[in-house]
């Protein structure tokens, strides 16, 4: 899944050559699974249809204050749809635009809404060589970027008079990749690997049977989603579960017992700068496992446990551990319980909950947490859906990491 997934972009198409190149640039934004609205100046008709971008993009595309074919018809609101947009791509970007948008010359509904935006304005510069070279250009890339503005970078090649230089518009495909490392170089994860345990462990009785638990690996799931969202590089270590998990910054690694999931773990664990186990691992496995079916004979059976390695205390025992989160799923003396497991894994945050809180627990869409500090702070939360409360976690910890 893309940064851009859910994105509300506006998309600026003026009139030069490279404007054939927006139908691609739209298809692509669609793909990422953004919203898409088109806003073209009148030149841009020239070059492009409205109806290719409007079919594109599956919204209605404008160019002008009102449509002229309709006296009565309504008015485009530059400032609503200025407002609109969670990022503005003005691509291409002709001279003659990005002259406009220097000066503040609002001759037509694009400049009306650039001139309207809150958010993050991109411009793809696409001109002849002697255009771009113009000192009064260059001029202009320098004072936009000083507005705020971020300039793509136009790529060198031949251009619509047959020279060859600078001032070829990016390919859309390199307009997607820059809008996306500019998003993500911003967030507060940028550039830190996220290590999440997830879902139940099951261990093995017979090649049938085995012992587990109700854990859904929902929870671990939500946190890998939104800890890729803030910028990481998610490995997802999970359990056995049925829970899709998308994401294009989430690995992920699928494990059955305890033993698996140790291993996994420590296979990687050294180049994580955070860790959060959330998987509900079984504390103990069968010490001997039968190689057939275990044939029903007796009205009793008799299984022999042994400890499963213990992998929050094992990494909490690191010399240079991660920033380390646990989990805690307590059913009585809840605090006192969190309060003796946080100190005795060494964690840095310990998520509690309590199966006597009605919506909390395995299995549900829904939690309610307690966060336990290093320093002992107890930061409480209401019920709330496992995607918010897997922001009430990240959160916390972007606090703690800077």
């Amino acid at each position: 899944m893309s940064i851009l997934s859910g994105k509300k972009v506006l998309l600026g198409v003026t009139g030069g050559i490279a404007a054939y190149k927006t139908t691609f640039l739209t298809r692509l934004l669609i793909k990422a699974g953004a919203v898409v609205k088109v806003v073209m100046t009148p030149a841009a008709r020239d070059f492009v249809t409205p109806l290719t971008l409007s079919t594109l993009s599956k919204n209605p595309v404008h160019s002008h204050f009102t449509n002229e074919d309709d006296e009565n018809d309504t008015w485009n609101n530059h400032v609503e749809l200025g407002l609109w947009a969670d990022l503005i791509i003005i691509a291409p970007a002709t001279a003659n635009t990005l002259s406009k948008m220097v000066s503040g010359t609002i001759d037509n509904l694009l400049l009306a809404v650039y001139c309207s935006a809150k958010c993050p304005v991109y411009f793809a510069p696409a001109m002849d060589l002697d255009m771009y070279k113009h000192p009064s250009t260059l001029h202009n890339f320098e004072k936009l970027k000083s507005y705020g503005n971020l300039m793509i970078p136009a790529g060198d090649g031949e251009l619509a008079s047959g020279l060859s230089g600078k001032g070829r518009m990016a390919e859309p495909e390199e307009i997607i990749t820059y809008v996306e490392n500019d998003i993500l170089s911003k967030l507060p994860l940028h550039d830190k690997k996220v290590l999440i345990t997830a879902g139940p462990t099951h261990e093995a009785i017979d090649p049938v049977r085995f012992i587990g638990n109700h854990s859904s690996g929902k929870m671990g799931a939500a946190l890998a989603v939104q800890a890729a969202e803030m910028g990481a590089q998610v490995h997802l270590i999970m359990g056995p579960s049925s829970v899709i998990v998308e994401h294009s910054s989430i690995q992920r690694i699928d494990v059955t017992s305890a033993r698996d999931m140790y291993d996994a773990v420590h296979k990687i664990v050294s180049q994580m700068d955070i860790a959060i186990f959330s998987a509900a691992v079984a504390d103990y496995r069968p010490k001997d496992v039968a190689t057939n079916k275990i044939k029903k004979k007796e009205d009793t059976l008799h299984i022999e446990l042994i400890k499963n390695p213990d992998i929050l205390a094992s990494v909490g025992a690191l010399k240079n551990k991660p920033f380390l989160v646990g989990f805690a799923l307590e059913t009585n003396d809840e605090l006192n319980h969190a309060f003796a497991k946080a100190e005795k894994k060494n964690t840095d945050l310990l998520v509690l909950n309590s199966m006597r809180d009605k919506g909390a627990g395995f299995k549900k869409d829904t939690n309610k947490i307690t966060l336990i500090t290093k320093e002992k702070e107890v930061i409480p939360f209401e019920l709330k859906s496992k995607v918010e409360v897997a922001k009430d976690i990240v959160n916390e910890i972007v606090k703690r990491i800077k």
